[in-house]
Parts: C-alpha cells; sequence; structure tokens
C-alpha cells in the first residue's frame, strides 16, 4: 500500500499489465510504469521515483472489525460486477507456471505462502503454514531485534522491533486467563496483539511496528534476492 502524492502532486493509477503475476501500474498523469510490489517507478518520466509506504495489517477482518469498530467496507460496483474475477481466482491462478528461476537447493514451493520481513540490512521469510503451531517469535534480522507475532491460527501476522527504551525484550504467550495476551519476562508488563502494553511498568508504551507482507515464495525472492527462511530452533 503506498502514497499516490508524489512531490506535492496526487498521480491517478490503473492498471497496466502483469509481470509474472505482479501488477504494473501506469499513472495518468505522466505515462510513468510503476511495480506494485515496490512502489517503484520501472519506466517513463518518472522512472527511479519512489511512493511512501503506507503502514497496513496482515490480519482478518475478525481481528480488524474488533479493533476498528467504525471501519467502512468497499463493496462491489454492480455495474462493473462482470469485470470482476471469479470466486475461485486463486485456485486457477495457482495453475499458472511462474517465470522466476528455480535453483535445485530451492527452500521452498514457488507458490509457499510466506510472511516476508525486511529491514535495510537483511530478509527473512517465515513459512505462514508453520505460524499457526509457533507462539511469538523472539527473532533478530539484521542488526534489528524483531517480534514475530502470529495469532488466529496463524491467520493473522504482525511484526514488531522488540527494544523499548534501550532494553531488548522478550516476549511470551499468556495461558489460561491471561490467553490472548503478551508478557515481556524482562518487566512482566503484559501486552496487546497490536504491541501496546497494557499493565506493568511499561503500561502505554508501543512497539513500533515493522513491514510484514504475505507474499507467495517466487515472487518474495524475486525482489528479496538475499532472504533466508526462518526455521524454527535454527
Amino acid at each position: 500500500m503506498w502514497e499516490r502524492t508524489l512531490n506535492g502532486t496526487a498521480l491517478q493509477f490503473h492498471l497496466s499489465g502483469i509481470n509474472n503475476e505482479n501488477f504494473i501500474m501506469k499513472d495518468e498523469q505522466t505515462g510513468s510504469w510503476w511495480q506494485q510490489v515496490s512502489g517503484r517507478a520501472i519506466q517513463g518520466p518518472l522512472e527511479g521515483s519512489q511512493l511512501k509506504r503506507v503502514p497496513h495489517d496482515e490480519v482478518t477482518f475478525a481481528t480488524w472489525k474488533r479493533e476498528h469498530p467504525a471501519t467502512r467496507v468497499l463493496t462491489p460496483d454492480s455495474k462493473s460486477q462482470a469485470k470482476y474475477a471469479s470466486a475461485d481466482w486463486e485456485a486457477e491462478i495457482a495453475k499458472l507456471p511462474v517465470v522466476t528461476p528455480r535453483r535445485k537447493s530451492e527452500p521452498l514451493e514457488d507458490r509457499e505462502l510466506v510472511a516476508g520481513v525486511f529491514t535495510p540490512d537483511a530478509a527473512r521469510a517465515y513459512v505462514v503454514a508453520d505460524l499457526a503451531s509457533l507462539g511469538p517469535i523472539n527473532d533478530r534480522l539484521g542488526t534489528v531485534p524483531i517480534l514475530v507475532l502470529p495469532f488466529e491460527g496463524g491467520k493473522s501476522v504482525r511484526v514488531f522491533e522488540r527494544t523499548v527504551e534501550g532494553k531488548t525484550l522478550e516476549f511470551f504467550a499468556g495461558t489460561g486467563t491471561d490467553e490472548g495476551k503478551l508478557f515481556d519476562s524482562t518487566t512482566g508488563s503484559a501486552w496487546s496483539l497490536a504491541g501496546m502494553a497494557q499493565s506493568g511498568p511499561l503500561s502505554g508504551r508501543r512497539l513500533p511496528g515493522v513491514v510484514v507482507l504475505l507474499d507467495y515464495w517466487f515472487d518474495w525472492k524475486t525482489y528479496h534476492p538475499d532472504t533466508d527462511v526462518y526455521r524454527a530452533g535454527l
């Protein structure tokens, strides 16, 4: 998700084509082509320009609605119904071949769904199918200590930096009456799934969010060629 204002001009975008199942967008103002996944202009007068990322959430609608009860939902336009993809479009797309080169030592199948995370100096893929069996993941990506937080059986995932006031925290999930809460082992503070300390010495502090993108492996590795894959216990 990207801001569409660049250098003071609000650009209007429309779909211009598909490159390896990734949208190519064209802005009406200059005719430049933009890559969906990177937000970067790849051809035209604005080539090399970069749109500013808008933070987004990879969570279920139930979580979103609970946290944002006044939210509005974009409904289909009945006049354009015939142009919409079919309900089983994902199954149809999955039958198509991908053009990304595949090494013999490839760690994942091309269409394995991953939660991709990156920092300025590293990138890592977390297999979504594995997240359901994992609790909070205290990890370090490059030089940044991060918390990968899967919940709702791995259907939702958020990522945060886990350094607060100069201290790197270790997190664990609450059980019993504390199920659905997080606790840090350093101060014993209780945290919400939105990264806010709700009680304890750090009450009111918020963990900085880190961008996470649910993506197919073949696409993620294309734009993050130096990525590795998280393996529990390794």
